[in-house]
């Protein structure tokens, strides 16, 4: 994979005129730096690589390295230049329209670990403490301003009617790119992102036609394994899991599972590291407990209806529920964010968690459309399942656009003017 990346983005390759040869070898190492930089990345997240991991991982020591760069904020600027960079120049010079936004999301997705690093980073710098916030808030700053002017120029040629909401629609569209893309790391068989959005274009010009459903959209409820609870034992236990639990979900959240120690998590509720161990017996369960915690607090989203709504009324009802979050829960949002995005890597203990969560909600999701549709309340040139991974991918782009930028973004607005393009409410 290393080669692959190294190979494919502009900043990690060597490139330009002939130099002399210590040229060469520092080019060389440099890139062999950021090659190394960028799996580390990619499997462990930012926060939990360090300067010397980097070192081991290319084959050189500590001091080798900080002669080329002097920090890791400095290499992960570099990788995320190269990233940058890469985008670019795989347009090349032609002019970019809507109808190049499926073939660029197509040509990143040929470069092998180039969305899986990429959302990682995008979701870990949601912390405003992480050095690479400020990067990604204006890179989706940028990415929403552009898109706003691709929908003015489609308006402009005619291709796309002329009442479009532009801005709007472009929040929505880059807010589900970024959406889709974090599920296709955990359910390629069930989103094709550049599929999906050639599939989106074609519906604001118009062009779209009826997809056949793919029979996924059964509803699988969360199955933990060992479902924490924290309410059990005598007052002084439980306060005292409550408390592990919600320091190790703001840390969790500002700096990401594998950057985070236990004792670190010890130190902030002030015990010691063994007694955090006598209430969780290792890092896992810690993180199992978190993640139950944080589902507790928004069951809504992990049950097919609501007791008493209609599958309409229950649709209707998520932008509410969305705006709830954001206003009471920024944290529980923060920290869905980090860890989904961290989970991504296989490896991670948490991976199989998200898995089946995108799994049910999807198929949650799908299964509310279907209900919709055949009682007449949905369009009936839409599919449940197309439908149902959209709206689980605008969901929760539009919650890391959120978090970049809350001011600009209104998470149940948009959601809101989403369901309405594709919803008959029972008063039509």
């Amino acid at each position: 994979m290393i080669d692959a990346i190294a190979t494919r983005v502009p900043s990690l390759a060597l490139a330009g005129p002939p130099a002399s040869a210590r040229s060469v070898t520092a080019a060389r190492t440099r890139a062999a730096i950021l090659t190394a930089a960028t799996e580390l990345f990619l499997e462990q997240g930012f926060g939990a690589v360090s300067v010397r991991d980097i070192a081991t991982h290319a084959g050189l020591s500590h001091p080798g390295v900080l002669r080329h760069f002097a920090s890791k904020d400095e290499i992960l600027s570099a990788v995320v230049d190269g990233l940058s960079e890469q985008s670019r120049e795989l347009l090349g010079e032609r002019a970019f329209t809507l109808d190049v936004v499926g073939e660029l999301a197509r040509l990143n997705a040929e470069i092998p670990g180039y969305i899986a690093l990429f959302t990682t980073l995008a979701g870990e710098a949601t912390s405003v403490a992480h050095p690479a916030h400020e990067r990604f808030r204006e890179r989706h700053a940028s990415l929403r301003t552009m898109s706003a002017e691709l929908f003015h120029d489609a308006v402009d040629a005619g291709s796309i009617p002329r009442d479009s909401d532009l801005v709007s629609e472009s929040v929505r569209l880059t807010a589900a790119w970024d959406g889709l893309q974090l599920i296709s790391l955990y359910l390629p068989e069930r989103c094709d992102v550049p599929e999906m959005l050639e599939t989106h274009i074609r519906r604001l010009h118009g062009l779209d036609a009826p997809r056949p459903s793919t029979g996924q959209s059964t509803v699988n409820a969360i199955d933990f394994e060992k479902p924490w609870v924290l309410d059990l034992g005598y007052a002084p236990g439980r306060e005292r899991r409550v408390r592990i639990v919600e320091e190790a979900s703001k840390l969790f959240a500002s700096r990401g599972f594998h950057a985070t120690s236990l004792r670190e998590i010890s130190e902030r509720v002030g015990i010691g590291k063994s007694t955090l161990l006598h209430h969780f017996s290792t890092k896992d369960d810690l993180l199992a407990a978190v993640i139950a915690h944080r589902d507790a607090a928004l069951e809504y989203r992990a049950v097919p209806t609501r007791e008493g709504l209609s599958p309409l009324a229950t649709l209707l009802a998520f932008p509410d529920a969305a705006r709830h979050d954001t206003g009471r829960m920024p944290g529980l949002i923060e920290l869905y964010a980090v860890l989904s995005a961290e989970a991504a890597a296989p490896a991670h203990p948490a991976h199989d968690y998200f898995h089946r969560r995108f799994e049910t909600v999807i198929g949650t999701f799908a299964e509310l459309f279907a209900r919709s549709a055949a009682s007449g309340h949905m369009r009936a040139d839409l599919d449940p399942e197309y439908e149902a991974v959209w709206l689980a991918a605008l969901w929760d782009g539009l919650q890391l656009q959120w978090l970049y930028d809350p001011e600009s973004v209104s998470v149940g607005d948009e959601l809101e003017k989403h369901l309405k393009q594709l919803l008959v409410s029972a008063d039509d």
